[in-house]
């Protein structure tokens, strides 16, 4: 049973940083490529950041580039997402996804301005 677990949310004034984590169990998963997509209310789920399996390639949305930085530890089964200079318009819902069929619970990001 494949099972994402996100971990680090929290409130947070602008300006600051907060850093999430992902720990996968079920899956092989030095062989997915992961990512982290929100979900703002009343928005649709918006695609943030992805990493490739091996680590070697990041995506991230133009709203995040330069903020947010992806990264992974495939010893621990975990992803990681680092988010600084934070900013109201961050405050979602943030999903862990291994790509492309499972996703996490989700973990609560909320930004005060």
């Amino acid at each position: 049973q494949v099972q994402l677990v996100e971990s680090g949310g929290g409130l947070v004034q602008a300006g600051g940083s907060l850093r999430l984590s992902c720990a996968a169990s079920g899956l092989t998963f030095s062989s997915y490529d992961m990512g982290w997509y929100r979900q703002a209310p009343g928005k649709e789920r918006e695609f943030v950041a992805a990493i490739s399996w091996s680590g070697g390639s990041t995506y991230y949305a133009d709203s995040v580039k330069g903020r947010f930085t992806i990264s992974r530890d495939n010893a621990k089964n975990t992803v990681y997402l680092q988010m600084n200079s934070l900013k109201p318009e961050d405050t979602a819902i943030y999903y862990c996804n291994g790509a492309p069929e499972y996703w996490g619970q989700g973990t609560q990001v909320t930004v005060s301005s």
